[in-house]
């Protein structure tokens, strides 16, 4: 569970709500056709421009902003050293046996152990990562059609209410209800964009490029027990890929 993402969200809308709530009633900002028009128009809009498959996709993948495990490149490093050594004294079908956590790392171990060669192996394993980043930023493609066309349809809304509000300017009761489209149409368009959508896109980028780090970190490592790399310098080679400030760490 990302707790960052489910704090960050609870913290923004609860504190706009809070503002609402402090200035009077919360009914008041609350607005039945208002919600039609963005949420309807923003997702039925959203839809024509992607196809079901990818829609429903979305929301699956959006699970992964606040629920996360992000895997510790630490552990995938001596993970790599012991499956290194072990490679190097009794041969590559001896990884057979060997117990792999990763599923994406299991699977390069196989790969090896059916003896394929080398570079067939890191393009068959860089193929997988190419998917991986496709199956996910074709998930993002409906948060980011929902953080352009949310503050659009808070516009139409906009528009609508004051195309209402001025065609009964004679009748002082209807300039209420009109002006109230008017302004939380923007209110909601605005806070659907800034509040969930962008942070969303942001968090899922972040997720995908950790995982594609990973994952090529994961490549490295079956490259460097195809060819038989000393396990020390294997490990000296995928430290590379951890922050200065967690090997400090780590050496300390």
């Amino acid at each position: 569970m990302d707790i960052a993402s489910l704090v960050g969200f609870f913290l923004g809308v609860g504190i706009i709500f809070a503002a609402i709530a402090s200035g009077g009633d919360i009914m008041l900002f609350v607005d039945m056709p208002s919600v039609m028009i963005v949420f309807g128009g923003t997702f039925g809009a959203s839809l024509m421009r992607i196809p079901l498959n990818e829609f429903s996709r979305s929301f699956s993948v959006v699970g992964k902003a606040f629920f996360n495990k992000r895997e510790d490149r630490q552990l995938l490093i001596e993970d790599a050293v012991r499956l290194s050594v072990v490679a190097r004294k009794t041969g590559l079908l001896a990884l057979d046996n060997e117990e792999i956590s990763n599923s994406f790392l299991k699977k390069g171990i196989s790969f090896c152990v059916d003896g394929h060669d080398p570079e067939l192996v890191r393009k068959m394993l860089n193929k997988e990562i190419d998917q991986m980043i496709s199956r996910n930023e074709s998930g993002q493609s409906l948060w980011k059609g929902v953080a352009d066309l949310a503050p659009a349809m808070g516009m139409i809304g906009t528009l609508v209410g004051l195309v209402q509000m001025l065609a009964n300017m004679s009748d002082p009761s209807s300039i209420g209800p009109a002006m109230a489209i008017a302004l939380l149409t923007t209110l909601y368009g605005a806070m659907i964009a800034n509040c969930f959508a962008i942070p969303i896109i942001d968090k899922l980028a972040s997720v995908l490029q950790y995982e594609q780090t990973n994952m090529e970190l994961i490549v490295e490592i079956i490259n460097g027990i195809q060819e038989g790399m000393n396990p020390k310098m294997l490990e000296t080679l995928l430290t590379s890929y951890i922050s200065n400030k967690k090997r400090k760490k780590d050496d300390e």
